[in-house]
């Protein structure tokens, strides 16, 4: 049975319920002196305490999705297969395989023209030399008759650290919100490449070139749309490539776009930061150079290097978040050419439901500055 699975935590939640059940029911035999006694109360506290922890553990994970498989939890290399398909949607290129495929939950029905598909990739980095998994959503237009010769916009979505690309069509559900805003008419069809922005496990990188390190920057704004629009119909220039992505991918997501507005002409951050962070999770990042963590650093950049053009949308709430202060602050420094959007709640945490209640507006607000050529 999988981490994820209902029926782990069925199973954990039912075993936290008999053994404190049992341990009312024994705790008068064991109430005497003696060490059996004494130890079957231990045994007992101890494993009701670790049955319940246990549960509450697995209803987080399966609502934040922080671990998708018990592989990942215990920090296990999985090697991928690699089969390298060239036809039916994806042509393949030396820079990406594809290593399995899946239908997008939600409505559609099974086949792509109706519902889609959820392409699973490995990417290989030819310029930073990183390798990373991650998934493709193809919108039932892309398999439409009407749209063959049509090529489309698409989108980078990253999740937080230490989130795992499942978090982003599991959890925050991208495919199937995307898919309702064009049937709602609010959207245009777009390909979304979804992946976490730690490509370089279990170290969370903050999208910069690390000296003597992961080229994560080069990773996302090169070398991953150059083997997406190889292998897929999107065009590769910045009119047709938008970048979002929740906390640590939010700031992955503004930095990339700020940096490189030749590359992405909308990006989003969903409770952004707008520093590196820099904790034992990032190690030494920058090596003594301050001009690359002054870069790193999106006000600073906003005050002393102001961008040439692009469009930024932020999100925040007045309770709950802790990013109020600094998102004005990042509102209040862009300056034209380049343009500044927000999102501000009433409240909302740092959490999966107020990123939900984000999405479609923030969507909606990338399709209508992406072009399809």
């Amino acid at each position: 049975m999988g981490l994820t699975s209902n029926a782990v935590l069925a199973l954990a939640a039912s075993l936290a319920v008999v053994l404190f059940a049992a341990t009312i029911w024994l705790w008068p035999r064991l109430a005497r002196r003696g060490v059996r006694a004494v130890s079957g109360r231990i045994g007992l506290l101890l494993a009701t305490q670790v049955m319940v922890f246990a549960s509450v553990g697995l209803a987080a994970n399966n609502s934040f999705l922080f671990y998708g498989s018990w592989a990942d939890l215990f920090g296990q290399k999985q090697d991928l297969g690699v089969v390298n398909d060239h036809a039916d949607g994806a042509s393949g290129s030396a820079s990406m395989v594809r290593v399995g495929t899946q239908r997008p939950d939600g409505p559609g029905g099974t086949r792509p023209a109706t519902g889609g598909r959820l392409d699973k990739v490995v990417v290989s980095g030819q310029i930073s030399g990183i390798e990373s998994s991650a998934y493709v959503y193809l919108p039932p237009e892309y398999f439409q008759p009407a749209y063959a010769r049509r090529s489309f916009p698409a989108v980078v979505v990253l999740t937080g650290y230490p989130g795992t690309a499942e978090n982003l069509f599991k959890g925050l559900r991208y495919p199937q919100t995307a898919l309702a805003r064009v049937k709602a008419g609010k959207a245009q069809p777009m390909i979304l490449v979804m992946l976490r922005p730690t490509v370089a496990p279990p170290r969370d990188t903050e999208c910069v070139d690390i000296p003597k390190g992961p080229k994560t920057e080069t990773f996302f704004a090169k070398d991953l749309p150059q083997a997406i629009s190889e292998s897929y119909r999107v065009g590769n220039r910045a009119r047709n490539w938008g970048i979002i992505g929740n906390s640590t991918g939010g700031y992955c997501a503004l930095k990339i776009g700020l940096h490189h507005p030749d590359r992405f002409t909308v990006s989003a951050g969903l409770s952004a930061y707008y520093r590196a962070a820099e904790d034992p999770t990032t190690g030494d990042l920058f090596h003594g150079d301050e001009a690359a963590r002054n870069r790193a650093d999106l006000l600073w950049t906003l005050e002393n290097r102001p961008p040439p053009g692009g469009s930024f949308l932020v999100t925040t709430s007045r309770q709950g978040e802790g990013n109020l202060k600094a998102t004005k602050e990042f509102i209040k420094r862009v300056k034209a050419p380049a343009r500044v959007s927000s999102i501000v709640l009433d409240s909302g945490g740092h959490n999966f439901t107020t990123w939900r209640r984000e999405i479609p507006a923030a969507l909606d607000w990338m399709s209508g500055r992406l072009s399809e050529n």
